[in-house]
């Protein structure tokens, strides 16, 4: 089973890289019979059709890398020892985790649960190949033009009461309180996301994840901006299913964020 997929340029390839770790639906086959079949059937905390959202970007010069491991196997975006991310009340799960959004448990029991060395088995055979090929791709993009950037491409419920009680943004740009890329690039980040009729918040409620806040060294020019998004803006209500006409206004926002962020970058 191929852990990730790499979608490499249809033209000339520009210095940035395209990261979506939470659409993937796969689960090892030592693994599956693990889990709570029903959750199976829908894979909740799944980002569905992200990956679709940007299938435009190839055309740009972008490189896109996929992961096709579910996030319930092994979370892409969490820090490698369960680190929480945030310091507030908010449910946060781990880097291999017990429960759904929700607080549903995944596992048929909890003997089933990894315990510390089958974490460590998952990070070493899931979790770090996806972060040294990325690794790999911005350090090619550094090479050729000196400068790299990675955009990690999420979704999110429209409600999800045990992060927060409120709806979520439309869309929300994290970089760690700026510290995961320089001003300019932010800048030309929220210019391209504030030119559709979305709402866009700034490191609000989600200030960027693991991978952005691992990633991101623009002191070392190589700079990292996670889009989190709201389902709703490019699926039906109800959550489950692609809607052409919202995705297509979403797909016109993201082409802007692409577009301006090569002129930055170049």
């Amino acid at each position: 089973m191929e852990l990730f997929e790499v979608k490499v340029p249809t033209y000339d390839p520009v210095p940035i890289v395209i990261s979506v770790p939470h659409s993937g639906t796969l689960f090892p086959e030592e693994l599956k019979d693990n889990y709570n079949e029903r959750l199976q059937t829908v894979l909740d905390d799944t980002d569905w059709f992200v990956y679709e959202l940007y299938d435009f970007a190839s055309e740009l010069g972008i490189t896109i890398i996929k992961a096709n491991l579910s996030r319930w196997v092994i979370d892409l975006n969490r820090d490698p020892e369960s680190v929480p991310l945030y310091n507030d009340d908010r449910l946060i799960t781990g880097i291999t985790p017990t429960t759904d959004f929700f607080g549903n448990k995944l596992y048929k029991s909890e003997n089933l649960e990894p315990d510390s060395d089958e974490i460590q088995r998952r990070l070493d055979n899931y979790y770090w190949p996806y972060y040294r090929k990325i690794e790999e791709l911005l350090a090619e993009r550094k090479e050729q033009f000196g400068k790299a950037l990675l955009w990690d491409a999420h979704s999110i419920r429209h409600l999800v009461s045990t992060i927060r009680k409120d709806p979520f943004p439309d869309m929300i740009l994290g970089n760690n309180e700026e510290q995961t890329a320089s001003t300019e690039i932010i800048k030309a980040a929220l210019d391209g996301l504030r030119s559709g009729p979305f709402e866009v918040n700034h490191n609000s409620p989600f200030k960027g994840g693991h991978i952005t806040r691992y990633f991101g060294k623009p002191e070392h020019n190589v700079h990292a901006l996670q889009l989190e998004m709201n389902k709703i803006l490019y699926m039906d209500d109800n959550e489950l299913t692609w809607n052409e006409a919202r995705a297509n206004s979403v797909i016109e926002v993201l082409k802007n964020v692409m577009a301006d962020l090569v002129k930055t970058m170049k």
